[in-house]
């Protein structure tokens, strides 16, 4: 899995310009990506990482401050480049295989007691933030 985690100060997912997901207070945007080999292990591992990176202010993380996590599938962060100007896909799982384990991220997270938006897996989503810092990271399992 792979993941770019941004601290935001609000953030938002719109969906046919309806708003299917917000916090609207400081927390992180998490967007991720699957490939073919990762599994329910990798999907909670990379959660609670995530939920506990010291990554706010203060060097506070997630977990500290119950700060909200809102989470957008993402199979562009599989794209590969290497070759002429097209993107190709072919490192991203199919739905099948990264639907349930981003079903699977977010539960941990809920499960860890964060507070989780999603946005709608596969769908043309916009996404609205205000990174704070801006502070982003990449993290792979």
């Amino acid at each position: 899995m792979r993941a770019v985690v941004q601290v935001v100060q609000s953030a938002s997912v719109s969906v046919d310009s309806v708003v299917v997901a917000l916090i609207d207070r400081p927390g992180l945007v998490v967007l991720l990506g699957v490939t073919h080999s990762d599994s329910e292990s990798d999907a909670r591992r990379l959660a609670g990482k995530i939920w506990e990176l010291r990554v706010l202010d203060d060097e506070l993380s997630a977990s500290d401050t119950d700060a909200p996590v809102l989470v957008v599938s993402q199979f562009t962060l599989y794209a590969e480049t290497n070759k002429g100007r097209r993107p190709t896909w072919a490192a991203a799982a199919p739905r099948h295989v990264a639907e349930p384990l981003i079903d699977t991220f977010c539960a941990e997270l809920r499960t860890k007691g964060a507070d989780v938006a999603t946005g709608v897996f596969g769908a043309d989503m916009h996404v609205s933030l205000v990174n704070d810092g801006p502070r982003t990271l990449i993290l792979e399992s």
